[in-house]
């Protein structure tokens, strides 16, 4: 990230440490994979190719939620997993994954194939 994405990240998740060590763990997994331009709003960190694949967000900026953060995950199929929290299908070529990130440790090579999935297909 350069200066005026990273002062946002951090107005983004400030006072939430564990919320922003995960979304930087996500970019890391996400640098892995390609290149990606990253796009930081006062609710959202999307990450993008020529379509957004993938978005981290703090639930607590809109419920009451103790979660740290949520990593929604753009996919063209649907995928059975009990890690999601919830799917849903809004267009006919996408279908949403959410998974609620309680700590850094879930982000795992599981989660790192569906990011490389949806990586692939937002090109």
């Amino acid at each position: 990230m350069h200066g005026d994405e990273e002062r946002d990240l951090t107005a983004l998740f400030g006072g939430f440490p564990e919320s922003l060590a995960i979304c930087r763990r996500i970019e890391q997994v996400v640098a892995t994979i390609g290149e990606v331009s990253v796009n930081v709003t006062k609710s959202q960190v999307a990450f993008r190719r020529r379509r957004g694949f993938a978005w981290v967000w703090r639930p607590g900026q809109y419920v009451n939620n103790p979660v740290p953060a949520v990593l929604s995950i753009a996919l063209p199929r649907e995928v059975k997993s009990d890690r999601f929290k919830s799917v849903v299908h809004p267009s006919a070529k996408v279908w949403m994954h959410h998974i609620e990130i309680r700590d850094v440790s879930q982000i795992d090579d599981e989660i790192r194939g569906w990011l490389g999935e949806a990586y692939a297909h937002a090109g």
